[in-house]
């Protein structure tokens, strides 16, 4: 009874300490997504070819996701076929290659805290899709389905005002660029005029997307949402045949990486845009790969398995909080109206959708659970119509276990 007991509570004090691992891993998280954003952007004014930056990133990718599918699923992955090959082939079409070059054409001509904003869309806008499909069954008589089909509501009512309606500025930081011009003025001596000049212009280039087509890049951003979220919706069927998850990741990004490359040999023409100019330039495209793509992937991998999807999905906006920050500290990035408003829609509909999908999981695990209790007093007949009126609304996950960042 001692040992019993002794045993019960240590596995209390031991399950504190993972759950504070979940939420560490998770911040974590949103701050190596939210430093890819910054990243990026900075990755871009440099003057980085948007056409070679994803050809890097899923290369790199690519190589450290490689060793791990081949090795943890080589019992679990079915044999390769045609078929297969071909649903690879349009995953990567709509999940890496329109999903990565909507991103970086956004980015380009909008600011990071308006492209992770737009991002907290995505699972309002795959609960859409999988409606319009008929894969999810939307039922209004319920507070549930009530709460998802206004969480969508809020989600596209917030992407649009952030399209449409810039407002007025309601936040303007320092930038560095004035930080840069105090020093240069102070530090003549240490810095010649010539390297001065060149770093003040460019640090001006960085922060908010000036003299671009915001709206144009807002409509960018809202391609990347769609591809993502078609991204998530398609893969449901592929991994019911495939469940190979890693295996279906890794065949998905080399034909994306294969795609990006006959692009850019088709439409970038400058042979210097492959060659890396200076260390930033590399450092971006490491982190691309190594922290957006291949830890960041492991990482939610363990958070979804340990959490479940509805944990991970709301962190997703505390990545709009660290990005706002981070690109105010780093890039001087302005606050608009607009933005914050459409933010704020955003992510009420976010949770919406979020709180109606648990209270739906719930609903259906409460029925099940008191069918089962009188499964033995009912027909085979009866218990196979109470298990059909009692089927969740929500036939695929939301998001799936198998997901990767822009």
């Amino acid at each position: 009874m001692a040992d019993a007991a002794g045993s019960a509570s240590a596995k209390r004090m031991c399950s504190v300490p993972e759950r504070l691992q979940l939420h560490g891993a998770m911040l974590a998280l949103q701050f190596g997504y939210a430093g890819f954003h910054v990243v990026s952007r900075a990755a871009l004014n440099m003057g980085i070819s948007k056409l070679v930056f994803p050809v890097y990133r899923n290369i790199i990718a690519l190589l450290l996701l490689l060793p791990f599918a081949y090795f943890l699923e080589k019992k679990d992955r079915p044999a390769i076929t045609l078929n297969f090959l071909t649903q690879f082939f349009f995953l990567a079409l709509v999940g890496i290659t329109a999903n990565q070059g909507f991103y970086l054409l956004g980015l380009d001509n909008t600011s990071p805290t308006f492209a992770s904003a737009i991002q907290n869309s995505v699972p309002a806008i795959t609960f859409l899709m999988a409606a319009i499909l008929r894969i999810e069954h939307v039922r209004l008589n319920r507070k549930d389905g009530i709460a998802k089909v206004l969480g969508t509501v809020f989600c596209v009512a917030g992407a649009s005002v952030i399209t449409l309606y810039k407002g007025p500025t309601i936040y303007s930081p320092t930038p560095p660029l004035q930080m840069m011009r105090l020093m240069s003025s102070t530090t003549t001596s240490a810095i010649s005029s010539t390297s001065s000049s060149a770093i003040v212009s460019t640090l001006s280039s960085l922060g908010d997307a000036k003299g671009k087509s915001w709206t144009l890049g807002c409509l960018y951003l809202i391609g990347h949402c769609l591809s993502w979220s078609g991204w998530l919706v398609l893969q449901a069927p592929v991994l019911k045949k495939y469940p190979a998850r890693l295996s279906v990741t890794s065949y998905t990004c080399f034909f994306g990486l294969i795609q990006f490359i006959i692009i850019a040999a088709v439409f970038e023409r400058d042979g210097q845009a492959w060659i890396f100019h200076n260390g930033g330039e590399v450092f971006s495209i490491l982190y691309a790969g190594v922290v957006a793509s291949g830890i960041a992937f492991a990482v939610q991998i363990w958070c979804i398995d340990r959490g479940g999807p509805v944990f991970v999905a709301v962190y997703q906006p505390v990545q709009t909080l660290v990005v706002a920050i981070m690109a105010s500290v780093a890039l001087g990035e302005e606050f608009y109206l607009g933005g914050i408003i459409g933010a704020v829609l955003i992510i009420v509909g976010l949770y919406l959708v979020l709180w109606g999908k648990n209270e739906e999981r719930k609903f259906a695990q409460l029925i099940t659970q008191g069918s089962s209790r009188v499964g033995s007093q009912s027909t085979p007949e009866h218990t196979n119509n109470r298990k059909i009126q009692t089927k969740s609304s929500l036939t695929q996950p939301l998001i799936p276990p198998s997901t990767e960042n822009v």
